[in-house]
């Protein structure tokens, strides 16, 4: 029989997933470059785990060693070169896939939910390769402020749309799915607001700058957090994987936005 988590059990763990992985993302990297690169390592070693473990990904052994290999890559792509190019990834990305490819097609006999697997297995590549585009906005003009603010913008972001769900998921995106249009309006705010505290001025140019980076990564954030709420729903149980999922999943999409906004100087 089909288990429905309750509103609870959907948004309070996420919740607080949120804020560890918003914790370890701003604060890690004070410590400089090698803090910022094991910050991000390790929320993207727990999404490889999480969505593994949540989406139930065939080849779970295999799923995870690409996920993590892949995560390697990525990060070493961003921190390596002297003047890092997002360019490097689609190596990552292209090797990823056919080892993907490779690593389903040759699963034992009978090899159920093959196509599913192989993409939950490429989202999962193109996710990892996100989170390490943070590494790439640190090493931006004044990236390391830029960085630090898209986290926790979409931070705010995410805890504002789990809290505002919790008790108004209304008007509902989509039957089943406790997400609502006034989470992801406030979500956005949320967002905002942060970017506009944090702004470098009090220019009037800065502010909008500000403004258009809030707004632009609490969108990204608070769609992307609907998507994960498919899979909490999907899934059907509690499980420790759905909160890192709903927490790490929108900061990687989030991720690309703050570098093309920061690369322009919207940030």
């Amino acid at each position: 029989m089909d288990v429905e988590l309750s509103p609870r059990a959907h948004h309070l763990p996420a919740a607080g997933a949120v804020l560890v992985a918003t914790a370890i993302a701003a604060s890690v990297p004070a410590l400089g470059d090698v803090g910022r690169l094991v910050a991000v390592l390790v929320l993207q070693l727990a999404l490889v785990a999480g969505w593994v473990v949540a989406t139930g990904i065939r080849g779970f052994a295999g799923s995870l060693a690409l996920g993590a290999v892949a995560a390697v890559g990525a990060d070493l792509a961003m921190v390596v070169p002297e003047r890092p190019e997002l360019d490097a990834l689609l190596a990552v990305l292209g090797l990823g896939f056919l080892a993907a490819v490779v690593h389903q097609m040759t699963r034992p006999a009978p090899r159920l939910y093959l196509v599913a697997s192989l993409a939950g297995v490429v989202l999962l590549l193109c996710s990892v390769c996100a989170l390490a585009v943070l590494l790439g906005v640190a090493r931006l003009e004044d990236g390391e402020r830029a960085a630090t603010t898209a986290v926790l913008a979409v931070g705010a972001a995410l805890l504002v749309g789990h809290l505002v769900d919790l008790v108004l998921p209304r008007p509902q995106v989509a039957e089943g799915v406790p997400r609502g249009l006034v989470g992801v309006v406030l979500a956005v705010v949320a967002a905002v607001v942060v970017a506009v505290l944090r702004r470098d001025g009090g220019a009037l140019l800065d502010s909008m700058s500000a403004v258009i980076y809030g707004a632009a990564l609490g969108g990204v954030a608070a769609l992307m957090a609907i998507g994960a709420s498919y899979v909490v729903v999907e899934r059907g149980e509690p499980s420790w994987a759905l909160p890192v999922v709903q927490a790490v999943l929108p900061l990687a999409a989030a991720a690309p936005v703050a570098y093309a906004l920061a690369l322009y100087g919207t940030a």
